[in-house]
Parts: C-alpha cells; structure tokens; sequence
C-alpha cells in the first residue's frame, strides 16, 4: 500500500517527533539500525539513506567474512569493495509505534540497489508470482524458549544449567498461561499495536517454551512481521528480565524451535487458487507447488536452515521431518497439507526452523513453489504415517550439514535463475564460511548432535 510521503511528514511535525529508529534485516534475518534524527529522516524520505554495507560482509558475531579472493567477483561486498556506504530506502508504509519507546517510531528498510538485499531477494520471487498471475499468502509460527536469565548471566553461566522460565513438559497449559496472564497479555498487546497481531499464543512441550502463532497476510508483509517478531519478542523478554531464544535446537533433551510457514495462493483478484472448485480437494495448481517444494527445497534448503545448528534440529522422532516427504494432516512430513474452505486450504512447509531469516526462508518457499508451477511438477504419493523411517530417494533428503546445503545452494542452477549469479555465491560463501567457523571451534571428539558452546554463544542470543 503507497503511503504519502507528505502525510508521514505531517504527522511527525504535528505529533513533535524528535527521533525515529529506522532497521534493515541482515543475511541472519538480525534487524539492524540506529536511531535518526528527524530533520535528517524527512530529507532521506525521497533520497534514502547511507547505510555501511559491512551489515552484508560480516556474520551475526560482527567477524567479516574471509572469502577466497577467486570467489570475489560476484560477491557483494567485502575486503575487496572497501565496505562503503549503500542508499538504503525507507519503506514509509512499514511504521511501526513501539509501545515501550514513548514518541519514537519505528521505519524499516532495504537497499535500494543490492542483490544480496533479504527482502529484494523475497520480492524478486513475488514478481515472478504476479507476473503469472498470482499473489502469495503466508503466515509463520514460532516456537521460543524463555530463561530467567539475562545476557550477562547466561554468558557467566556459560549457557549451562539455565533458569527456565517454568518447569516441565506442560504444552497447552491453561495453568502455566493463566498464572503468566501478565506476560502473555503484554505479548499479545505488543503484537497488535506493532501491527504483527497473533493469531494463537500457547505454551509448547518443554520447560519455558511458548508458540506464537502469526497472523496471514501478504508474503512481503509476512516476512516484516516475522522479522519484527522475533525482534521484539526478544526485547519485551529482556526488558521483563527473562531471556527469549529462536536458536534451532538449544538442547539435545527437548525437541527443536520450529519457525513453520503456512503458504498458499490467491490470483491477482484475491481468489484462492488452492481449492479446487470442481468438488473440493487440491487444485492442480496446489499440486503443482506442492511437487516443486519437493524438488527444490533440498537446493534451497541453505535458505531454510541456514545456520549449522538448524541441522540439529531436523532428527528423527523430535517433531521437525528429515525428508521431503508430504501427506494430508501429518506432522512427521516436510509438508503437511490442510485442506478446508478454499480461503484456509494451505501447505505447511515444516522444514524451516526457528532461527532462519524470515525473508529467504519465503523466498525460498515460494520460489520452490512457481518453480513447481512452472514446470507442472507432479509430488510424490503422500506418505502413509510417520515418515521417519520410510526409504526415501536421495534427492528427497534433508542435507546432513549445513556445508552440504550450501555447496547444494552455490550449485543450484534454479536458484541462478531465481536470484541471479551474485545473490548466490554471496550467500552460499558466507554458509559456508559459517560451517568453517563451526569446525574451528568444535571439539575435535564431539558428537555430531551435542550443541556445542560455540553454537550457544553464537546463535542464543542474537539469531
């Protein structure tokens, strides 16, 4: 939706606006920005903003990226660019009120030019979509854990014997929500006046851990309000003296943090397109989205899992699948299919974890989609109960390591045609130099599902 400039102008004049806070989202879907003044937001309203594009050569430690100087000419930045200042646009209709920062509104942001750019790379796939005639629908849902711990005591205690927030295995408890009404209605309060409104709030199986359940919209406004989410999820946490995590898996004893996205279809007039009209059931062209996730999900899955962690979490009999398998309400998948009215019917991809970037785990989910759509891809037969322990062919295979999805991903001649050469070997350099910075820190005789200390340090916090 175009929002006038001179309005927003007018109204931060009118309303004595000092200061404005203006974000843009890292390849780790980390939000990154400062605080502007405002005489300097309204004359980069037209024009944008420099912002240092280090934000896209460093990794969510703030260590730059160290690639192979033969890797350089299709990297985005980098020693070789001199890391200069990008013209970053502000996205007017994006304003957000934080309810605990008085008079101070939040804008975010995205390079104006820059392939490697996590909301361009997800509005390149939106216009393949609308150019054939279609608009993507999605909603995320998160699971979290909270701590009653604070960044200093988590690191003192180095991230061993934590404070959960509550005891036990206790999902859907009306005891454990009702006795924290406080927190929980102070969740759903910042949710809706940040305009990323939930849809269902509820404690999961574990100690301290909850699921939020977004609102559908739009996919671009999806990914804003996911990226957002997990933002001040983590702040609303802290500034209650408890700590929030997205990491994939932060402990071997309790199944991982799943960040699942529910997509689907409409034409350019707000029509589903997954129902089929002649009696219910899918569509041909849901079958079709459905065979491309299958096909192209493991090429993309870097985009997906994208930390070394997310590979911990994607293990047998722990509620996140291991395959690309599908069937109709079943949770042992990769894809979970829903049918109902032709405005609920949807696919759940189930692949996507907690810590993934909300912007390319879309990106990557609707592209795998049109690529199906495109090629009139047929799916496999739905599974018949658990996937864990059925055969299934390599190409159906969730990557061991998170190297192999990204060597995956470098070698994608779908993702190429997708996002371009540069988005590419951007990305999947800079997984693979996550993989590198793994193997320097991983004790040499560790299991290959403990969750190491570096990985706490690294992804607890800020992921």
């Amino acid at each position: 939706m175009e929002v006038d400039s001179q309005e927003i102008k007018l109204a931060l004049q009118q309303n004595g606006v000092e200061y404005v806070k203006v974000a843009i989202t890292d390849l780790d879907g980390v939000l990154r920005g400062k605080y502007m003044h405002v005489d300097k937001f309204l004359k980069s309203i037209e024009s944008g903003y420099g912002f240092c594009d280090v934000i896209f050569g460093w990794d969510s430690s703030d260590a730059l990226y160290e690639f192979k100087v033969s890797d350089e000419q299709n990297l985005f930045t980098g020693w070789h660019t001199g890391f200069p200042d990008q013209t970053v646009k502000i996205l007017l209709d994006s304003k957000r009120t934080i309810p605990f920062e008085k008079n101070t509104p939040l804008f975010l942001s995205e390079l104006k030019d820059g392939e490697v750019c996590p909301r361009s790379v997800l509005k390149k796939v939106l216009r393949l979509l609308r150019e054939s005639g279609l608009k993507g629908k999605s909603a995320l849902e998160y699971e979290f854990f909270l701590f009653n711990e604070s960044p200093i005591s988590v690191r003192d205690k180095g991230f061993k014997n934590l404070s959960n927030f509550t005891p036990g295995m206790f999902g859907y408890s009306l005891l454990r929500s009702s006795v924290h009404s406080d927190l929980y209605q102070e969740i759903l309060k910042m949710s809706s006046v940040m305009d990323f409104p939930l849809e269902s709030l509820h404690t999961e199986t574990g100690p301290g851990v909850l699921e939020a359940a977004i609102g559908v919209d739009e996919v671009l406004n999806s990914g804003d309000k996911a990226v957002l989410f997990k933002t001040f999820m983590k702040v609303l946490a802290q500034r209650k003296n408890l700590m929030a995590t997205f990491m994939a898996k932060w402990s071997e004893k309790y199944p991982g943090q799943s960040g699942h996205i529910h997509c689907s279809l409409v034409d350019l007039e707000n029509k589903p397109v997954f129902w089929n009209e002649g009696g219910g059931g899918m569509s041909e062209l849901m079958i079709n989205f459905l065979g491309g996730l299958q096909k192209y999900s493991r090429e993309f899955m870097a985009m997906i899992a994208p930390t070394t962690n997310s590979y911990k979490r994607l293990c047998v009999g722990a509620w996140a699948p291991i395959n690309m398998t599908w069937a109709k309400e079943n949770r042992t998948t990769g894809f979970r299919v829903i049918e109902g009215s032709p405005d609920s019917q949807r696919i759940e991809n189930r692949l996507a974890g907690a810590d993934a970037n909300p912007y390319l785990a879309l990106a990557a989910t609707f592209a795998a989609g049109f690529l199906g759509i495109k090629e009139r891809l047929q799916p496999t037969e739905p599974t018949s109960g658990e996937a864990y322990t059925m055969k299934t062919e390599e190409a159906y295979r969730v990557p061991n390591t998170l190297l192999e999805a990204a060597e995956l991903f470098k070698n994608s001649q779908a993702a190429r045609s997708v996002w371009g050469d540069q988005f590419v070997d951007h990305f999947s350099a800079s997984r693979i130099w996550e993989y590198e910075q793994f193997l320097k820190n991983k004790p040499l005789f560790e299991k290959e599902q403990t969750i190491s200390s570096w990985e706490l340090e690294r992804y607890f916090e800020i992921i």
